[in-house]
């Protein structure tokens, strides 16, 4: 007998065999690294490619080939926790290079990171880098000192070994390359070093000052510069102020939280009148008298400089007076701190002239002083023809709780009268 049986699949079906189009795209997928096709696909197939790409391709291959935002997004939020894309142009793109490029650098060891993996990021990311923000520079490794002594050669030192060896990476090369480069906060120091806390990793030596300030001097298109908490003292910011003078474009310096004592804040004022400065923030340093009127006597004669921040300094009543004797006569200021500079009533006498007569001024800031009662009350005589000023901060500068009251209720009208005139314009 012969049994006749036809064995099927039931589960089989034509739909589950791929188009042709889906298969080619996912080729173009897989062999996306040695073969990148895009641009000749049509817009609902790239739309397809791009959605399946790995975000872990080499950027030689991706950097300049995909503008796609959707990508970089999946790039970015893949990497990092906290994206703000806000803070990047609302670019993802963006983002991704300056963050990966700052990672880079972050992680830098000198004399043991190969440069390259600096350098090669160059022609990939400089089309897309405005800002870099590195708040941390490593030292190079700690050599044994035994191993110093057995290298050293006949005409060295274990005092030169030791300065050469902690220098930091020169930022020179890559910034001078990067021609969009607008921003640059700068930190020398480690961050969570934890129990291998040692000062000399927190040092920026003269060299990494000189290396630093040529290759500022080349970034024509550097409005703001930020250098801070990095030990910067008389000789580095004069140093670094010789190559900013006539800089073309520079708007923003912040050297807060360093250690400018009188002739650094000289070489600044300098810098004042010799550049189109907008933004100068000086906070917490070691300023005092006579720096303070060097500051003021460039802000007599200044006509860019919108905000100054001298607070955490001791200026004290004799340059507090100065830079309010230059009030008298500038017309530019709009935002002064002077917070936390040891100033009492003679300073306060000064500033109730100016706010008698300056019509520029709209933030003042004088906490943290000791202006005492008589102080306040000229504060108070001397705003009482005041329309400008809008903001007053007077928080522990002892001139009495009625006095700060009746002040600020002047402000207060002056600010809602500067809201209803931004309304009534077109």
């Amino acid at each position: 007998y012969c049994a006749h049986r036809i064995i099927e699949d039931p589960e089989w079906s034509l739909a589950t065999v791929p188009h042709l189009t889906e298969l080619c795209l996912q080729n173009i997928v897989h062999n996306f690294e040695q073969n990148p096709i895009l641009d000749s696909l049509l817009p609902e197939h790239q739309r397809k490619v791009l959605d399946r790409l790995s975000t872990g391709l080499p950027l030689a291959v991706t950097a300049n080939l995909i503008s796609d935002e959707d990508y970089w997004k999946r790039c970015c939020t893949e990497r990092w926790q906290v994206c703000d894309v806000s803070n990047y142009g609302d670019s993802w793109k963006r983002m991704f290079f300056e963050r990966h490029l700052e990672n880079t650098l972050k992680c830098f060891i000198p004399n043991t990171t190969d440069p390259n993996q600096v350098l090669d990021l160059i022609p990939i990311c400089k089309d897309y880098v405005r800002k870099l923000e590195v708040d941390q520079f490593l030292p190079p490794l700690k050599v044994d000192q035994k191993e110093e002594r057995d290298d050293l050669s006949d005409t060295g030192s274990d005092f030169q070994l030791s300065e050469v060896s902690m220098h930091h990476y020169d930022l020179g090369v890559l910034i001078t390359a990067l021609p969009h480069l607008e921003e640059l906060h700068l930190t020398y120091g480690v961050k969570d070093c934890g129990m291998n806390f040692e000062w000399n990793l927190f040092n920026f030596t003269y060299q990494d000052c000189w290396n630093l300030a040529v290759a500022l001097k080349k970034c024509h298109n550097l409005k703001v510069f930020k250098l801070t908490r990095s030990k910067v003292d008389d000789e580095k910011t004069r140093l670094l102020v010789r190559n900013l003078l006539d800089h073309p474009c520079l708007v923003e310096l912040n050297l807060s939280h360093n250690l400018i004592r009188d002739k650094g804040a000289r070489a600044v004022g300098k810098l004042i009148n010799h550049s189109k400065l907008e933004i100068l923030d000086l906070c917490n340093n070691q300023i005092h008298h006579l720096g303070a009127q060097a500051l003021a006597q460039a802000l007599a004669e200044n006509s860019s400089l919108t905000s100054l921040n001298l607070r955490l300094n001791c200026v004290e009543d004799k340059g507090g007076e100065a830079i309010g004797r230059a009030l008298l006569t500038n017309t530019t200021l709009k935002y002064i701190h002077l917070g936390s500079n040891n100033l009492s009533e003679p300073t306060a006498t000064l500033f109730s002239q100016v706010l008698a007569q300056n019509a520029t001024l709209t933030s003042i800031n004088f906490s943290c002083n000791h202006l005492g009662l008589d102080g306040g009350k000229q504060l108070l005589d001397g705003l009482a023809d005041n329309k400008a000023l809008t903001e007053f901060d007077l928080r522990l500068a002892e001139v009495g709780q009625q006095t700060e009251y009746l002040i600020h209720q002047i402000v207060w009208a002056n600010r809602d009268a500067a809201r209803l005139r931004s309304l009534q314009q077109p």
